[in-house]
């Protein structure tokens, strides 16, 4: 099922994770905080704040609950049909592709906040027989986003795939995101088949073992030198489970992560 509007609602226990943002979300903080680290950037949302993830970003999150209550946020996925048939409509074209944020910190407004209020009798209106009512809504969210920072403009409407860039740059600075090779590939300006011969010509190893070799010495270091557990540690560097990861580890170091002291 395509994603239009959604509640986020987790029972009192922190979460983290990872994700590719295909889409721009704009979303609000209802209760809890949510911090974003893009590998460059940290941010961090608390209750009551406005944001816009941008589309084609890699972001790694970590959900924190308030004491004794649950982390709530609600968000408005902007697809690229929705915004070219709007940009088509009102005649928006972008002057030039801006670099911002990758989640862009908006100032509260009473009438973002109105527009919040009005979403919650749509909570349970994702389902069939609901499209044009929840498109009603989404081309609201934009018109009000245009109205209160009209600069976003040149990032709703920025319909260009990524160019290509320093393969070596950008994965040195996101290897510990665990996500598919094709990602990197398509983050790069590049074919998969293009993006593994230009991998392999510059670190002289195939993309897949670079990336294990570089989360495990990155694994090393935090355990080792900065006394960061296990448990905590195998997420960050882009290791989906922890097994996996104690294995690979220990074939590569000759010792298991949790016996490094």
């Amino acid at each position: 099922m395509s994603k239009d509007i959604v509640y986020s609602c987790y029972a009192a226990r922190s979460r983290e994770g990872e994700q590719f943002v295909e889409e721009h979300v704009f979303s609000y903080q209802i209760s809890g905080t949510v911090t974003f680290y893009d590998g460059q950037q940290t941010q961090v949302f608390n209750e009551g704040e406005f944001r816009l993830c941008r589309r084609n970003k890699l972001l790694k999150f970590f959900k924190q609950p308030p004491e004794n209550g649950d982390f709530k946020t609600i968000a408005v996925y902007l697809d690229e049909t929705t915004l070219r048939n709007f940009a088509m409509e009102f005649g928006y074209t972008v002057n030039k592709p801006v670099d911002t944020e990758t989640v862009i910190a908006l100032k509260p407004d009473p009438l973002l906040q109105s527009y919040i209020t009005s979403l919650q009798p749509y909570e349970k209106l994702n389902g069939p027989g609901n499209e044009n009512l929840i498109a009603v809504k989404r081309k609201e969210a934009i018109l009000l986003l245009l109205k209160v920072n009209p600069a976003l403009k040149d990032v709703l409407f920025d319909f260009t795939a990524p160019g290509k860039i320093d393969l070596e740059a950008f994965m040195q600075q996101n290897y510990h995101f665990n996500v598919e090779m094709k990602r990197f590939a398509y983050l790069t300006g590049r074919s998969l088949a293009t993006f593994k011969r230009d991998f392999e010509k510059i670190f002289h190893t195939s993309p897949s073992r670079w990336l294990q070799q570089k989360r495990l010495q990155e694994a090393y270091y935090l355990i080792k030198e900065k006394g960061r557990k296990t448990s905590d540690v195998y997420l960050e560097v882009g290791f989906e489970d922890l097994s996996h990861f104690s294995f690979a580890f220990k074939k590569a170091f000759g010792i298991a992560p949790s016996m490094l002291v």
